[in-house]
């Protein structure tokens, strides 16, 4: 595809969510991009799109029209019942051709990171990957794409001035999930996948979901994590007690995790996992760029270190200076106290 004119990027509309579904149920990194795109598109004077592929997705349009999308786009067949990037790619290169969104937008997950590269070069768009922050801006109506760069150490705003649609992924939780309102409808277009349509080169033989040890903190309301100052393995030890009777999971540093303290399913940061928790209590951690960027969203930070310039001392809601294996000991106690 060529890169289009004025004239012709002018014929582009609308903000579209790649959906991310598995058997058919959608994933919340989809509701999350759902919001986003709801403020773009509101700016743009547009309409939100939820892309639906899969089997037995079309169910799913409802809790996509509760959550902001004005329209889902619907590819049903249970040829795409497990994900295969190429020809996941091949459906979506064709809706885009066919509808010319403006803005494309995706988790920036195990499937988003193998879907929409195919699916940009595919299209001659440009994209940027694993975006913290997304606005629209007011002189151009260009989409600002805000992302780490630079090993983390420096946040860089990227815009794509000449090519159409703008694509970008999206770290998952770090934009809030709308609520869901049963009183939104919108429009459902169903397009299928051809009968002759090539099968993909894949073959899904079995589906394995992995379990780490101890709770997860995808979704954890109440995280508790350690870094240098926790000092080694026995000092996780104390955290995951401690994340046990909070009813939290145990996240970590890079630093801790590359030290073999604690695996890696528990890193929270940059090259890690994006947590969301309503209380994020940060152990011995100091806080450098790379970790912030994966814990920032949560609504209540705790910090406990000894040193008050650390800088998760500086955006922490509640700071304690401290050593944590004093201060630790001495919450637990207060919180079983009967």
């Amino acid at each position: 595809m060529h890169t289009p004119n004025d004239s012709e990027r002018s014929q582009y509309r609308h903000v579209w969510v790649v959906a991310e579904q598995r058997l058919g149920e959608v994933k919340p990194v989809t509701f999350e991009l759902l919001g986003a795109a709801r403020r773009l598109a509101d700016a743009r004077h547009a309409e939100v799109w939820c892309v639906l592929i899969g089997d037995g997705v079309t169910g799913q349009a409802s809790a996509c029209f509760q959550r902001q999308a004005d329209v889902v786009l619907a590819v049903d067949d249970p040829r795409l019942r497990h994900f295969t990037d190429d020809l996941y790619a091949r459906v979506l290169v064709r809706l885009i051709e066919k509808h010319r969104p403006e803005i494309v937008l995706c988790g920036a997950t195990a499937t988003g990171r193998a879907l929409i590269p195919r699916v940009a070069v595919k299209v001659n768009a440009g994209l940027t990957a694993d975006c913290t922050g997304l606005e629209i801006d007011p002189a151009s109506g260009g989409l600002l794409q805000t992302r780490p760069a630079f090993g983390g150490n420096i946040m860089a705003t990227i815009k794509a001035a000449n090519h159409r649609p703008q694509m970008a992924t999206v770290r998952p939780r770090v934009m809030p999930e709308p609520t869901p309102d049963p009183s939104r409808n919108g429009r459902l277009i169903v397009e299928h996948l051809p009968a002759d349509e090539p099968a993909s080169r894949l073959r899904v033989i079995e589906s394995v979901h992995a379990e780490g040890e101890g709770a997860s903190i995808a979704d954890a309301r109440v995280i508790v994590a350690g870094g240098r100052g926790v000092h080694g393995k026995q000092g996780f030890d104390l955290l995951k007690k401690f994340a046990a009777t909070v009813g939290g999971a145990v996240g970590a540093s890079r630093a801790a995790v590359d030290a073999g303290w604690i695996d890696y399913a528990h890193q929270v940061g940059q090259t890690g996992q994006t947590v969301q928790p309503r209380v994020y209590i940060a152990c011995g951690v100091s806080g450098q760029i790379q970790h912030l960027v994966g814990m920032q969203s949560a609504s209540i930070i705790i910090a406990i270190n000894q040193d008050p310039e650390a800088p998760i001392m500086k955006i922490a809601d509640y700071a304690i200076v401290g050593d944590l294996f004093e201060v630790i000991p001495a919450m637990t106690r207060e919180l079983t106290r009967t």
